[in-house]
């Protein structure tokens, strides 16, 4: 079963950076989207950004420009590279993808705290 494994959480003061990382247990060609997910203590979880196999990334309008979400194929990684956090920011990310059979697999989570 593929797993996903994310890292990288962790807290920062704003304007700081962080890069997450998800770590594919089978192959990323197993996804035909990888994109990473945030939930704020109270609220639904959101989509923050996704990459597809082909075509343009696309980010939720509050992190475009400070955020990049990248794949990896020789590392059978996912990241997202987040700049100029906000303590708006604050919640736990998720990676999240769609295996070939249909099923959705998610990563267990990493916090992202941004406080001064």
């Amino acid at each position: 079963q593929v797993q996903l494994v994310e890292s990288g959480g962790g807290s920062v003061q704003p304007g700081g950076s962080l890069r997450l990382s998800c770590a594919i247990s089978g192959s990323i060609f197993n996804f035909k989207t990888m994109s990473w997910y945030r939930q704020a203590p109270g609220k639904q979880r959101d989509l923050v950004a996704t990459t597809p196999r082909y075509g343009s990334n696309i980010y939720t309008d509050s992190v475009k420009g400070r955020f990049t979400i990248s794949r990896d194929v020789a590392k059978n990684t996912v990241s997202l590279q987040m700049n100029s956090l906000k303590p708006e920011d604050t919640a736990v990310y998720y990676c999240y993808g769609v295996d070939s059979g249909g099923n959705d697999v998610w990563g267990q989570g990493t916090q992202v705290t941004v406080s001064s």
